[in-house]
């Protein structure tokens, strides 16, 4: 599957062996998620996939709670979505999501990171026509036939089910039916242990193992920061 695949496996392991820096980024995500519409899991879609993904990394139930409580508390932080766009050598472009109570130290950590790895920021918008936003819930294979499964899911968005290995399946739509297709997986009782809106590249590229070892700790720095939330790449 590739250097880049073993990257994000190895990144995904690293973050959830990392508590104390990953249960903050779930919190946030769950704050974030309430205060963008209801706080009742039932009818906040986004909000209901955020919990479940924390469910999926251990957030305990008390931190889940206490993160919703935020969104309507008069003391809450100010959070605010950012993005920030950048370039690597070898054609590689980054896209970072930021969840930030203060742009300022932001924007001024991550231009650190970039250009201390021979990276640069970009004018925002300069890489949005690189990638393509979609609906991504990752899940257990279930014991449905997948080609029923996809017939199950057609009405709610379904552009493809990916098939990632002997137990897992990624469930692709648009992001615009991301609510449709989580609450037809809730009709379905499906559970799934990731369900977000991620950028992909519609031209991905690759680069060596050599260049990925270099790329690799760039990313991992750009992950360590307290107020990012996703990295994404053109990488295949």
């Amino acid at each position: 599957m590739g250097r880049a695949f073993e990257y994000r496996k190895a990144a995904k392991m690293k973050r959830w062996g990392n508590m104390s820096r990953v249960f903050p980024k779930l919190a946030k995500a769950i704050t974030m998620a309430a205060k963008s519409g209801s706080s009742d899991p039932d009818t906040n879609a986004t909000l209901r996939s955020a919990i479940t993904t924390a469910k999926a990394q251990n957030l305990p139930k008390d931190n889940i709670e206490a993160a919703i409580k935020r969104a309507t508390a008069k003391d809450a932080a100010n959070l605010s979505e950012v993005n920030y766009e950048g370039k690597w050598n070898n054609g590689v472009l980054i896209f970072v999501e930021t969840a930030t109570d203060n742009s300022t130290r932001t924007v001024a950590n991550i231009k650190t990171i970039f250009k201390k790895a021979g990276g640069m920021l970009v004018p925002t918008g300069s890489l949005e026509f690189h990638f393509d936003r979609k609906a991504i819930f990752e899940m257990k294979k279930p014991e449905m036939d997948i080609e029923d499964l996809e017939m199950e899911l057609i009405d709610a968005g379904l552009e493809e089910i990916k098939i990632e290995d002997d137990e897992t399946i990624s469930i692709y739509a648009d992001y615009t039916d991301f609510g449709n297709m989580s609450n037809k997986l809730h009709e379905l009782e499906l559970e799934y242990e990731k369900g977000s809106l991620q950028r992909v590249p519609n031209a991905p590229i690759e680069i060596t193992d050599e260049q990925m070892e270099e790329l690799s700790a760039l990313l991992e720095k750009l992950e360590d920061d307290e107020d990012v939330q996703n990295v994404y790449t053109n990488l295949e």
